[in-house]
């Protein structure tokens, strides 16, 4: 019965290792996606930056500053999409200037599941699922020239 189990848990480590899907393909499967992404949009965002992305929700003009347009972000970066700089300030971590609007914290979208993601520097790191869905919508609303 060991090397029957000892066989079997071989095969399926090799397996795992399929050139054709990569080492990482079964932690992919269960990515989110931008309509996992756009229900957090409409809970957490959408408030301030209107149901549409474009910095127009109902409690838009209670902020000192206007909620930023968010589907001119690629146009503000060369018609690219920064994946890290927006994960880091939906997180909160890109927030050294406190001079600037008061985003909330998001404290419920940094918690639970994490799952490998690449923000763009080729390296696939831990990142809470939720937080991973609200960039994958955002990157699907991005207008273009």
């Amino acid at each position: 019965m060991f090397r029957i189990s000892a066989v079997f848990l071989i095969v399926v480590a090799v397996a795992g290792c399929d050139e054709t899907q990569g080492p990482q393909s079964a932690d992919l499967a269960g990515m989110p996606d931008a309509s996992e992404g756009r229900a957090l949009f409409m809970d957490y965002c959408s408030a301030c930056h209107g149901e549409d992305a474009t910095g127009n929700g109902p409690l838009a003009r209670q902020n000192r500053r206007a909620p930023a347009d968010l589907t001119l972000i690629s146009l503000r970066h060369g018609d690219s999409f920064p994946r890290a700089k927006v994960l880091s300030t939906v997180d909160g971590y890109a927030r050294s200037d406190l001079s600037g609007p008061a985003m909330p914290e998001f404290g419920e979208l940094l918690s639970g599941d994490l799952v490998p993601y690449d923000s763009g520097d080729g390296t696939a790191t831990p990142t809470p699922r939720k937080l991973v869905a609200l960039v994958e919508y955002l990157e699907t609303v991005q207008k273009t020239r």
